[in-house]
């Protein structure tokens, strides 16, 4: 299992927290409803500084993550 820093996300009604793996080049999400984990993979480490400076979580998930190749972390 890999070990992550989980970064807590304040005041978005989408995720909870947020973590990124630079050596597999992944973002992961946390949601609040179950605490379900989301992987989206082929983010470079560009992706990832405009996914923690997205003023939109949900947003960025939306128009960018969501076109990478990604899934439920088992």
């Amino acid at each position: 299992m890999i070990e992550l820093e989980w970064i807590p996300v304040e005041g978005s009604g989408r995720i909870s927290a947020m973590a990124y793996d630079s050596a597999t080049e992944t973002i992961y999400v946390q949601f609040p409803k179950g605490g379900t984990q989301w992987h989206y993979d082929g983010c470079p480490p560009h992706l990832w500084s405009e996914f923690v400076a997205a003023p939109s979580k949900g947003q960025y998930i939306h128009q960018v993550l969501n076109n990478r190749p990604n899934g439920r972390v088992a």
